[in-house]
C-alpha cells in the first residue's frame, strides 16, 4: 500500500473544482495534496520572442521583468492550490497546497510526484473538448491514465462539447 497523499491536479476550473469534490467523497479518508502545475520562465522566453517584420513592437522585458512575471505567476499557482486546498478542506479533507514547476508537460510532473511522494491515486478533471481539438491539444487526462503507476480518477466535467451543446454529431462516433 502506497503512503502518500491522494494528488489532485487543480487549475482552478469547473472541470477541476468538480473533479475535486468527486475524488473527496470517494478518498474521504486519505490526505490530499492539491497540486497546481505552472510553467516557470515564460517571461524569458516572451523577452527572447523575435520580433516580425510589420507589426508594432513588443516591449522588450529585461532580465528583472521577467523574473517578476515569473513570480507573478508562481504566486498566482500557490493562490491556485491554496483555493484548491481549501475546497478539500470544506469537503472534508485534511489537505495541503502545492505550486509546481512544469518541467515537461503537466501529465508528466504529476507522475513525477506520484512518484517523488509515493502518491496513493491522482485525481484529474477532464475537460469536455471535441474530438479534434483533445487531438491537437492533447490530454492531460488522458496521459496520466496512460503513464500513472498508480490508481487515477478522472473525473468528466459536467458542460457538454461544443459540438453536443450545438446538436452535432462527434467526428469519431458512426
Amino acid at each position: 500500500m502506497r503512503s502518500g497523499p491522494v494528488i489532485y491536479a487543480f487549475d482552478g476550473s469547473p472541470a477541476a473544482e468538480h473533479a475535486l469534490r468527486e475524488g473527496a467523497a470517494i478518498f474521504a479518508k486519505r490526505h490530499a495534496l492539491v497540486v497546481s502545475v505552472w510553467e516557470a520562465g515564460i517571461g524569458f522566453q516572451v523577452s527572447a520572442l523575435p520580433v516580425r517584420a510589420f507589426e508594432a513592437p513588443a516591449a522588450p522585458l529585461d532580465s528583472g521583468d521577467a523574473f517578476q512575471v515569473d513570480e507573478a505567476m508562481h504566486d498566482a499557482a500557490r493562490r491556485t492550490a491554496e483555493r484548491g486546498a481549501q475546497l478539500a478542506r470544506q469537503a472534508g479533507l485534511e489537505a495541503d497546497a502545492m505550486a509546481v514547476t512544469d518541467r515537461k508537460t503537466v501529465a508528466d510532473t504529476l507522475i513525477r510526484l506520484v512518484r517523488e511522494l509515493d502518491g496513493q491515486a491522482v485525481v484529474v478533471g477532464a475537460h469536455s473538448r471535441g474530438a479534434i481539438s483533445s487531438r491537437l491539444l492533447g490530454s492531460t487526462s488522458r496521459d496520466v491514465l496512460q503513464k500513472a503507476s498508480c490508481p487515477v480518477l478522472v473525473v468528466r466535467d459536467d458542460a457538454k462539447p461544443d459540438h453536443e451543446a450545438k446538436g452535432e454529431r462527434p467526428l469519431d462516433r458512426p
